[in-house]
């Protein structure tokens, strides 16, 4: 079946690339004249608005790295006056670096690995925080964003992660942490921004940002548009293509009750990458194997996958309803009212080694892979926070409540064939199932059939949460920070449950869940600019917590023998300082902690499987955000992991057969001993900046027997922006500077991800 009757047609992106320049010349010749009147700060920069994090249409300062306030009601005091390691990605730093997805922004944040997609994991983003998975830890305004996807940022302005078990802010798992977008809303004020980024390997991209005022400036409107283009430098054949758009509209701007609506859409339509293979050592049996680091057979360009046949394609649509009133001067009253639905659909080739056919014959297994999934999110968030005195004491708290409705519905594909060949010759193997591993044929025809599989897996959950958070001044110096959280998740999965023409046998499983989560801070500042601190903070992970879209730790039991699987604990103790240096421009932190999780189900016998299981990670992590002079800013952080499994309980091997286990004391998967990020700007003239990056990542396992790694990388970075006038900048990115071959996601078997080579970028920005 070939791929173009799969995929949906390209117009759409180009037609929006073409609505952009449009709108981009129009603008440009209406308000040139004026803008080139209107004053502007001296020295600023930037070419993309900033706007506020609520909905009062406020701005913060655009240019700076450096955030002081988290935008979550929840986060009750400043940051230097927070408990916990948050690191805020601001705007600036998103432009500076010309990330353009969450895994590019991300990278400027150590601590962080992405895990690759495989089986049960979608493709997409899966992150791993201080070592714990937390692909379903994604907020969006701070409602959980759900579902399997590979996330844009054109509508995003900032990116806050909080570090540490999290349950008490967002509910069932974040043992590592959050990860939490904040969209871009309507303004008090009229703007037009837009540009178009062209670079190496076909790369385009346009995006515009439009905000307007009406209604005597009480109300406005903001529209982003997106749309972009390209092929990865380094791999071959590999292109992506995706558009969206994401218009708001606010009412109330400056009076006591706002009103805002907004809705996202975004789709896209690649030819994805299949990866690199491991190696199975020609001397393993099925009772043991050796695994070695991704093998490309001397071509780090090589692709494995086959153009005839793969393709994914993603969806995303959520539309919000919020309400904000001002009840008083120090209390607020809001409501969140969230519909999301996303949806990919793939097959995808895994370049598959488990015939030892990489070693032994110097071939590919092309594995498919496939995948049709959606999931839909229904959640109600409602929120009163404000200050207070009581007792003697200022209170500024946030308390709520949340109800949640999630479904996902997971089938896929049946490609035929798709056996398990030994590959053990190229020439002759049906439909071009094996490739060779030191010259892979893409284009190889493939003569085989995709058809529609609908057995598969519905699985519904429902959740219900009230919470409190409350800083209490105790006296100038001494602050207690406090939250508290209580959840009901209640889960139901039925296999073989989408309709099909054929009625087939069903089976039902179901977990219902109650847990307690809390945190507790005690923060002493000896100056007004800085703070020490100590900390104490809990999260759970309930049986089946990723409704679907995961290979959950802690899966919902499906006739297995399992006691009673109860919720997964996670528990860290952590002691930080945080300063604001250079008349408070300049952010610095520190932090060493312990995370415990405890409680992880583990197999003890065969096919059977108990909560008795333990990992720990000792860290130190170092940040700095801001300006150490007017001209320079920097941006960077270290991240220091020993993640250890204490009790990974027993091994079940290739046969099925459980042995005892030998993991104990190994490193955890996907998470790096060392990781540094370092990314600087310094403006040389009024109109000319120039910036850099340096990116840091250890080695690291892909498997908890740690016998398939990823080496250890450092990748390098540079900048260079200049103003051509008031309302016209250029932006040249190299990306991969020295055009490392490195991989930045480790799968437990078969295969890595290659990151993408050298990539230079030049953007035009304009804003008026």
């Amino acid at each position: 079946m070939p791929r173009t009757t799969l995929k949906t047609p390209a117009s759409s992106p180009r037609m929006l690339a073409s609505a952009i320049g449009v709108a981009l010349s129009a603008s440009s010749a209406a308000q040139l004249a004026q803008a080139a009147e209107d004053t502007e700060q001296k020295g600023e920069r930037n070419s993309i608005s900033l706007g506020a994090t609520s909905i009062t249409g406020q701005e913060q300062d655009n240019t700076s790295y450096q955030v002081e306030k988290a935008s979550s009601q929840k986060y009750t005091a400043p940051l230097v006056d927070t408990p916990r390691s948050v690191t805020v990605v601001p705007q600036q730093v998103l432009k500076d670096t010309a990330a353009t997805s969450l895994q590019d922004a991300l990278r400027t944040v150590p601590g962080i690995t992405f895990g690759a997609g495989e089986g049960g994991n979608p493709q997409g983003d899966r992150p791993f925080i201080r070592g714990f998975d937390a692909q379903g830890d994604t907020y969006l305004d701070g409602v959980r964003d759900t579902g399997g996807q590979s996330r844009e940022i054109f509508d995003i302005e900032s990116i806050e992660v909080s570090k540490g078990p999290n349950s008490s802010f967002g509910g069932r798992g974040s043992a590592g942490g959050s990860i939490n977008l904040v969209s871009k809303t309507p303004q008090a004020r009229d703007f037009t921004n837009g540009g178009f980024t062209y670079g190496s390997d076909q790369t385009r991209r346009y995006v515009l940002d439009v905000n307007r005022q009406f209604l005597d400036d009480s109300a406005a409107f903001r529209l982003n548009l997106m749309s972009h283009e390209q092929n990865v430098a380094g791999r071959d054949a590999i292109d992506y293509d995706r558009w969206g758009v994401a218009p708001s509209l606010t009412f109330g701007l400056g009076t006591p009750t706002r009103v805002n609506l907004s809705y996202y859409h975004m789709e896209s339509n690649d030819l994805p990458d299949s990866g690199i293979p491991y190696g199975y050592s020609s001397s393993a049996s099925n009772a043991a194997h050796v695994h070695d680091k991704p093998t490309d057979g001397g071509d780090s360009n090589n692709f494995y996958g086959l153009k005839s046949r793969d393709f994914r394609k993603t969806r995303a649509d959520i539309s919000t309803f919020s309400i904000e009133h001002d009840l008083n001067d120090n209390m607020t009253l809001k409501n969140t009212l969230r519909h999301g639905s996303t949806g990919q659909d793939y097959v995808l080739t895994q370049p598959d080694d488990s015939q030892h056919n990489v070693n032994q014959f110097g071939t590919v297994w092309r594995r498919a892979n496939t995948r049709v999934s959606t999931t839909t999110t229904t959640t109600n968030q409602t929120d009163l926070f404000g200050s207070f005195q009581a007792l003697g004491f200022k209170h500024s708290y946030s308390t709520g409540l949340e109800f949640t409705g999630e479904e996902t519905r997971v089938s896929g594909y049946t490609v035929s064939p798709n056996t398990n060949p030994s590959c053990t010759v190229i020439k002759g193997s049906a439909n071009g199932q094996c490739t060779s591993l030191s010259n892979p044929t893409p284009d190889d025809a493939w003569t085989g059939s995709i058809a529609r599989n609908y057995m598969g897996t519905n699985t519904k959950a429902t959740s219900r949460a009230a919470y409190v958070f409350d800083t209490i001044e105790l006296d100038p110096k001494w602050l207690l920070n406090v939250g508290l959280r209580y959840d009901t998740f209640d889960t139901e999965a039925n296999t073989n449950a989408v309709p099909t023409s054929t009625v087939k046998a069903r089976s039902k499983v179901k977990d219902d869940s109650q847990f307690f989560n809390w945190q507790a801070g005690l923060v002493w500042k000896p100056l007004d600019n800085g703070s020490i601190y100590t900390s104490y903070a809990t999260s759970a992970s309930p049986a089946g917590g990723l409704v679907g879209e995961g290979v959950d730790s802690n899966a919902i039991p499906t006739g297995i023998n399992t006691s009673d699987l109860k919720p997964e604990e996670t528990v860290n103790y952590e002691l930080g300082t945080k300063w604001d240096l250079f008349h408070n421009r300049l952010s610095l932190s520190a932090a060493v902690f312990r995370t415990e999780k405890k409680n992880t189900r583990i197999l003890v016998d065969s096919n059977t499987y108990e909560t008795a299981g333990e990992s720990r990670v000792d860290g130190l992590e170092l940040s700095a955000s801001g300006k150490i002079t007017d001209q320079w800013q920097v941006f960077a952080g270290y991240s220091y992991l020993k993640a250890e499994l204490v009790d990974p309980g027993k091994n079940g091997n290739r046969t099925g057969a459980v042995v005892a286990g030998s993991n104990k004391g190994n490193q955890m998967p996907n998470t790096p001993e060392n990781s540094f990020s370092l990314w600087t700007t310094y403006d040389v003239t009024p109109k000319l900046t120039i910036g850099g990056g340096a990116f840091y990542v250890d080695q690291v396992y892909g498997d908890p027997a740690n016998t398939v790694y990823v080496p250890s990388y450092t990748r390098y970075d540079a900048m260079a922006s200049y103003k051509l006038t008031k309302n016209v900048d250029l932006q040249l990115n190299v990306q991969n500077l020295t055009d490392k071959t490195y991989y930045d996601k480790a799968y437990a078997a078969h295969f890595a991800n290659q990151a993408a080579g050298r990539t230079a970028l030049l953007s035009t920005s304009f804003h008026f």
